[in-house]
């Protein structure tokens, strides 16, 4: 605390601290004699003050009052005082009880001086503060373009915080189906009514934007929303998604336009994967093609699961940079190497350098068109050879699970990239047919497949936005296909839950439920 003693405006508040006891102290006596304050009683007044002013100003400085800064003062800030000032009253009516012989103190101040002190303290600072923010943001309530929050909950109530200090937007009103809340207030804002209120509310306001702020709320609400936004021509933003918020990923303050993931038309798909903490925790795990979209979430959700290691292949430099970014801070053990699955040499290495428990191989090309024509032996050299030399170097280590991501598209294949990943998934199958005619079936080779994923490198879904915004004709190979999308989080669920309920040489494949159910659940065809 000498250090923050040093600091002028730490010297600065304790000054007004003490004069506020002191204040306190006086006020105390003048109520509890109706502001006559007998001479006797006076100069006792004046002798224990004398007592009470050190024995108060050494606890605001044990109890760390001058840590923070009054225009920031909080909850916690009071919380603070009270424990400071109960404390110090405390101490102070015992040493007058000791001293009982030398000063009568009346009960009444002694119950009055706290209360006196707890409201200056925490009045001054809380009064400090509201100045302060006016002068600094109250031209922006009245400048900012005006926008309606979509949302009367946790989110909404964070958002207006922190939208109260920008100058780009002013919230004019919440709009919430919640009818309990509806008239009342969270941080001055009003709660206008209903989300079908929106048009009355938008006139009234003059306003552009709506912000949907419910990131916890089931997809059918955000859509009814945002529909009925856009239906008005309002610009809809929304708030990260409630997985972001809790990783702390994200900030609430950062509201992003619309994506594609928010239209995709049906709740976040729900799996039993509670076995997964005993099968990685305190356990290595390799990731072959951590950089790529699905290989780099693997890696996010696997860290979850708090394993001894993780080990992050690639081939690309810069795609493990980027997670490398991605990822820093966590306390599991990262290790992040650049190779190629086709060398047998350096993956038997790294196998018996680290030997890991689980193997998830995600390592592929998958681009359909890029794969056709010019590049089939890359295709085939990859996505064949490439599972061929990675699960036999697991199969030698003793790899307890050989987790293989393959594709929809291996299904009957048509194309190069589909029968690529075929042949690799008859390869793990008779890897591991192999391996039980010689009892040896140390290694389990499973197999998950799923169809187009959202976010994915290489997706159409990017394609079609950009030539959205640019006004050009969707590039559609054909106007009567039906595509089951599946979002990146959705994909590495159901290789998850693949890895815990999958035996020997088990292929799952993702299957539709109908409309407005889950369209991807995991179903064992093999």
């Amino acid at each position: 605390m000498k250090k923050a003693l040093l600091n002028s405006r730490s010297a600065l508040a304790l000054g007004h601290d003490v004069v506020a006891a002191a204040v306190a102290w006086y006020g105390a006596y003048l109520l509890r004699f109706n502001f006559e304050l007998p001479p006797e009683h006076q100069a006792v007044m004046l002798q224990t003050l004398w007592l009470a002013l050190p024995l108060q100003a050494a606890a605001f400085i044990s109890f760390g009052l001058y840590r923070g800064t009054w225009r920031f003062a909080s909850v916690l800030d009071l919380k603070r005082i009270l424990l400071t000032v109960t404390v110090s009253a405390v101490v102070l009516v015992a040493l007058l009880f000791m001293l009982s012989t030398t000063f009568r103190v009346p009960r009444s101040v002694l119950i009055l001086d706290p209360i006196l002190l707890i409201l200056m303290m925490g009045g001054s600072r809380f009064v400090y503060r509201a100045i302060k923010e006016h002068q600094l943001y109250g031209a922006h309530l009245r400048r900012g373009e005006p926008v309606v929050i979509f949302g009367a909950g946790a989110a909404a109530m964070s958002l207006v915080k922190d939208l109260a200090q920008s100058a780009q937007w002013r919230v004019v009103g919440l709009l919430d189906d919640d009818e309990t809340m509806h008239g009342r207030e969270i941080l001055g804002v009003k709660v206008q009514g209903s989300i079908a209120s929106l048009p009355k509310v938008a006139a009234r306001f003059s306003v552009g934007h709506v912000i949907i702020a419910m990131p916890s709320a089931h997809h059918q609400e955000r859509r009814k929303a945002l529909e009925l936004a856009n239906q008005l021509g309002l610009e809809v933003l929304t708030v990260p998604s409630i997985d972001d918020l809790m990783s702390g990923r994200l900030n609430i303050s950062q509201i992003r336009r619309v994506d594609v993931e928010d239209l995709l038309g049906r709740d976040a798909v729900d799996l039993d994967n509670s076995g997964l903490q005993g099968l990685i925790q305190g356990h290595a795990v390799l990731v072959s093609g951590a950089g790529g979209s699905i290989g780099s979430e693997l890696c996010r959700q696997v860290i979850k699961f708090k394993p001894s290691t993780l080990i992050c292949l690639d081939i690309s430099e810069f795609a493990l940079y980027q997670l490398e970014q991605a990822l820093a801070g966590t306390s599991t053990r990262l290790v992040y190497v650049v190779g190629d699955v086709k060398n047998a040499a350096r993956l038997n290495h790294l196998l018996a350098k680290h030997q890991p428990k689980v193997v998830f191989h995600a390592a592929a090309y998958k681009h359909v068109p890029l794969m056709e024509n010019e590049n089939v032996s890359e295709a085939f050299n990859n996505n064949v050879l490439g599972t061929y030399t990675l699960a036999n170097a697991c199969k030698d280590a003793g790899v307890d699970k050989f987790v293989l991501v393959s594709t929809d598209k291996a299904v009957n294949p048509t194309n190069v990239m589909g029968a690529s990943k075929r042949i690799a998934e008859i390869y793990v199958q008779s890897l591991y047919k192999k391996l039980q005619a010689e009892g040896n079936d140390v290694t389990k080779f499973i197999t998950t497949r799923f169809g187009n994923v959202l976010g994915s490198n290489g997706s159409v879904i990017p394609l079609f936005v950009s030539q959205l915004k640019e006004g050009k004709p969707l590039t559609v190979t054909d106007p009567n296909m039906t595509r089951f999308l599946m979002s990146l989080e959705d994909s590495v669920d159901l290789v998850l839950y693949a890895f815990t309920h999958g035996q020997q040489g088990d292929i799952f494949v993702t299957r539709y439920l109908g409309k407005g159910e889950h369209i991807h659940t995991p179903c064992k065809v093999r």
